[in-house]
């Protein structure tokens, strides 16, 4: 199977079109999950707010495969399925999901920890594991090999995709920062909630217009892909 240079600029370019164009569901649904976290510390110390962040965070991993597919759905230029649609497609895969992204997580970090090479070498060969998860369902860790297979070639280019995305991220970041810096504790406060709203759809739609991106350049189509695993 040939495989084609993906373009990382072409890449961030296609996800801030996404952004631009899905941005009413992509931050509705974000300012959403991140006023819940702004509820949890503000008021629910403790373990009471201990479990509700884990329930924060398995919505924010409903919230990723939601992403990954909205962005299938305007694969043909527009969104045809609702908000409902979309995430009640992902809860067939919520658990595989979350499994992976355990997975990904203990492996990028130990590898950071241990040496910062090993860690960025596992975040880019496994930078399309949650498409894979979502669009594919190949199994859990099936789901690391397929990311593998679609990064190999192109390894390099997506480690610039995930540059180019870092940067942004922290530009954004630092400017939000800085502007906030004024304001008071409670006025950092809801700046940080509405920068981390904003960025939330940031990975995701990385992610998911990588996934494409490699599968279209492999000349390899959804439709060919391995049946699930139950």
């Amino acid at each position: 199977m040939s495989v084609q240079p993906i373009s990382p600029t072409s890449v961030v370019s296609r996800v801030w079109d996404l952004y631009k164009d899905q941005f009413a569901v992509l931050i509705g649904i974000a300012v959403c999950l991140y006023a819940l976290q702004f509820v949890i510390y503000l008021i629910l110390p403790g373990a009471a707010g201990i479990a509700l962040a884990i329930l924060f965070w398995a919505l924010s991993i409903l919230y990723q495969g939601m992403v990954v597919k909205l962005v299938q759905d305007v694969q043909d230029g527009r969104r045809d399925s609702s908000v409902g649609d979309l995430v009640r497609s992902v809860e067939p895969v919520f658990w595989p999901l979350v499994a992976v992204s355990i997975l990904f997580g203990l492996g990028v970090g130990i590898g950071f920890i241990l040496l910062i090479i090993p860690g960025l070498f596992l975040l880019v060969i496994w930078s399309v594991v949650a498409p894979v998860t979502v669009l594919e369902r190949p199994g859990v860790f099936a789901a690391f090999e397929r990311s593998r297979e679609l990064v190999r070639g192109n390894g390099w280019n997506v480690f610039g995709v995930i540059v180019l995305v870092f940067l942004a991220v922290i530009v954004v970041s630092v400017a939000a920062g800085i502007a906030a810096d004024s304001l008071g504790s409670v006025g950092r406060s809801l700046i940080q909630w509405a920068v981390n709203a904003a960025l939330a759809p940031v990975t995701a739609l990385s992610a998911a217009v990588l996934y494409f991106e490699l599968r279209h350049q492999r000349s390899d189509s959804l439709g060919s892909s391995p049946a699930p695993t139950v």
